[in-house]
């Protein structure tokens, strides 16, 4: 069924032809009509299947529906970073036009005046990460009696970088009676914990193809040793010079350093991790968003939730570590009705991380052969004049030795 048909008001079918959504995707399908009969939504599905509009939607229709006397923030959406609080404020802004309801978002990292003087001007709907909106809720400038609908997205992330006391203590602001409405991508036992503690005996929707893999994304790994992973990135980008690609590392000190190699060959790459300052960051993202730049470098602070247009390729130059971070990186390409193509690198040293995802996945990950005279030809191929293989075999070895030795601890713990 087309949205033209949705029982919308005439704006917000306006607003949605307007930004090309004709049809709804399968999550949107599934959770829309809960949503706007109030009840509580328990929702799994991939990266990519359109999440944010499978919430963002209903909940623009019901706020229209019913208007309060007096202007409060009246739903919450909680996400884990600042590029998806502000991802997500553009759909709900892009959305809600001429509707009459304000969004707006707040996250930590920069200073909370601004913030407060557009809390304080009046809003209908609050995009927040836990921790500054704790903040902002401790010192009385968020106040949350009227919240009517609650969304966490990207639970399963936030419960990895710890906010799961932030959400607990928030809780006990919000009026029992309301709805909750709760997106994750992946589900194991502490998610669930989490989500029936909040949800009151929702509608749980679970879109889980055969392959967690969109299957829009063309996958494979390739066997790279640690020393000459970017020499093939440097071919990659030299076969595609028009090509966005996406290249995830594991560290912030790796993804100084890729760059590094790639300017020694005069490529251009930017850099998004956590060290740098929070305009520094947006600034980047919307470089690489609009195409100004072509390669970015970036950790798994980018892998969550983030829709970055038309990456034609993501490259796992380092094996992620929690074998879901796969998915979610994979999933930065091939969204939509797009294609994309994700390569790993996996040296000896990561076979291990590469059996613990296939695990995860259920299935093997194809193989991009390369013989011998092929591997040795994209050395050869390469523009770096190789002077000093002693340091350049210790840049690049070093962080990874020492996330092994904690990959060690971890299972010593286990036993």
């Amino acid at each position: 069924m087309k949205f033209e048909k949705y029982p919308f008001s005439s704006q917000l079918i306006t607003n949605l032809s307007e930004a090309g959504w004709v049809r709804p995707t399968d999550i949107q399908f599934k959770a829309i009509p809960p949503i706007l009969k109030g009840e509580d939504v328990l929702a799994i599905a991939q990266t990519g299947t359109g999440k944010t509009a499978a919430f963002a939607i209903p909940i623009i229709q019901k706020l229209q529906q019913s208007k309060p006397k007096f202007k409060s923030i009246r739903s919450i959406v909680m996400v884990p970073t600042r590029e998806l609080a502000l991802q997500i404020s553009g759909v709900f802004n892009q959305l809600g036009k001429n509707t009459g309801l304000k969004t707006f978002c707040v996250f930590g990292g920069v200073e909370q005046d601004h913030q407060i003087a557009q809390l304080q001007s009046g809003l209908d709907i609050l995009i927040a990460t836990p921790g500054r909106m704790f903040d902002l809720v401790s010192q009385g400038f968020i106040i949350l009696d009227n919240i009517e609908i609650l969304v966490l997205d990207e639970a399963d992330h936030m419960l990895d970088l710890g906010f799961i006391k932030d959400i607990r203590d928030l809780i006990r602001f919000l009026p029992k009676k309301r709805q909750t409405l709760f997106f994750s991508a992946t589900i194991d036992a502490d998610i669930k914990k989490l989500a029936y503690s909040l949800v009151n005996n929702p509608i749980r929707i679970q879109i889980s193809p055969n392959n967690p893999v969109a299957k829009n994304v063309d996958h494979s790994v390739a066997f790279i040793e640690m020393d000459d992973k970017r020499f093939f990135l440097e071919r990659l980008i030299s076969n595609n010079p028009d090509s966005k690609i996406l290249v995830f590392v594991r560290t912030k000190v790796r993804a100084e350093r890729v760059s590094g190699a790639m300017a020694r060959i005069d490529i251009e790459a930017k850099t998004l991790h956590g060290d740098k300052d929070q305009k520094e960051r947006l600034y980047v993202h919307k470089q690489f968003k609009e195409g100004t730049i072509k390669i970015l470098i970036a950790t798994d602070v980018s892998a969550r939730g983030i829709d970055i247009p038309n990456v034609e390729f993501v490259v796992n130059y380092d094996m992620p570590e929690q074998p879901e971070n796969y998915i979610h990186r994979v999933g930065r390409t091939g969204r939509g009705t797009h294609r994309g193509n994700a390569i790993s690198f996996c040296s000896s040293e990561e076979r291990e991380i590469l059996e613990e995802i296939e695990v995860y996945l259920g299935h093997k990950i194809n193989i991009a052969d390369l013989n011998k005279s092929e591997y040795q030809e994209t050395i050869d191929f390469s523009g770096e004049a190789i002077s000093d293989w002693k340091t350049l075999m210790k840049n690049a070895d070093i962080d990874f030795k020492a996330q092994e030795i904690k990959r060690e601890r971890k299972k010593k713990k286990k036993k």
